[in-house]
């Protein structure tokens, strides 16, 4: 027997399609703010790769352009052209004598060259084992060290010019605050970076003198450049003073120690062994 199923009415009919209507633009609804999120997601996962290379590329990038460009560029020029710190000799040494100050000098005395890189492991090394020896043969009144801050390490410092920025440095130190010099020189050797490294930053450089009581104003001039040119304000001296090195040695490495002019004999007194820098001197004295 044919079940009795009218036909749904027009209006039913209507209803059911308004009901389906409203159902599929439900689903697209959803459809459409599933992709959103999709879409969010992946801006952002895009957005995190991109902000990793930024930082990836900025850890790898080159030295500030302040730290760069701290070397002088110029042409060749001697210690009569340039500025130079106001305590330091006609061949641009710094003289310190038994008060300890830069500029000091001990009169009719033995003269102790000390050729430096502040970049210098050896360097760091010869400091670390005869400062001493060299502060108590000062003290005694009739001895003159002589630093000559140089720099033939620079490009050992990543493109930082560590050995410029230090000398630089220590020349502005030498100038302005020279009761301050030997204990920024010692400092400097204290905290001595390593070879191949970017080197101390300008900020650690200032930390430093800070911390051995060089003046505010002082370390001011540290980062301060020559006039209208990018090099720092001592770079030249420090530039002419590492030329004026190639004149007075018979080759530039660091440390080189002079005793009244003449080159430490290493082999008889091996300054890695303690006390004998002190009997060199001795024997200089007669």
């Amino acid at each position: 027997m044919p079940t009795n199923d009218p036909r749904p009415t027009k209006a039913q009919r209507r209803d059911d399609a308004r009901v389906q209507a409203l159902k599929l633009r439900e689903e697209q609804k959803k459809r459409e703010k599933r992709n959103r999120f999709i879409a969010i997601g992946g801006l952002g996962a895009a957005l995190a790769v991109l902000i990793f290379v930024v930082v990836t590329i900025l850890s790898h990038a080159s030295p500030t352009t302040s730290a760069s460009d701290a070397a002088y560029t110029g042409d060749e020029q001697t210690l009569a052209d340039v500025k130079t710190p106001s305590t330091a000799q006609e061949n641009g040494g710094i003289p310190v004598a038994a008060s300890g100050d830069a500029g000091s000098t001990a009169e009719n005395g033995t003269v102790v060259d000390v050729y430096l890189d502040y970049m210098c492991p050896v360097c760091g090394q010869f400091e670390d084992g005869n400062g001493a020896q060299l502060a108590a043969l000062r003290d005694e009144g009739d001895v003159t060290v002589v630093y000559h801050p140089i720099s033939i390490l620079d490009r050992l410092s990543n493109g930082t010019e560590y050995s410029t920025r230090a000398a630089n440095a220590a020349a502005a130190v030498a100038d302005l605050a020279p009761e301050k010099f030997v204990a920024f020189s010692d400092a400097l050797f204290a905290n001595q970076p390593e070879e191949n490294t970017d080197g101390l930053s300008d900020e650690q450089i200032a930390d430093i003198a800070k911390e051995v009581g060089v003046p505010d104003d002082v370390v001011a001039v540290f980062t301060e450049t020559d006039g209208d040119n990018p090099w720092r304000v001592y770079a030249p001296y420090v530039s002419a003073l590492t030329l004026q090195a190639d004149e007075d040695l018979d080759k530039v490495q660091t440390p080189t120690i002079l005793i009244n002019g003449t080159p430490l004999d290493t082999k008889t007194y091996n300054w890695t062994i303690d006390g004998k820098l002190t009997e060199a001197v001795r024997a200089a004295q007669g």
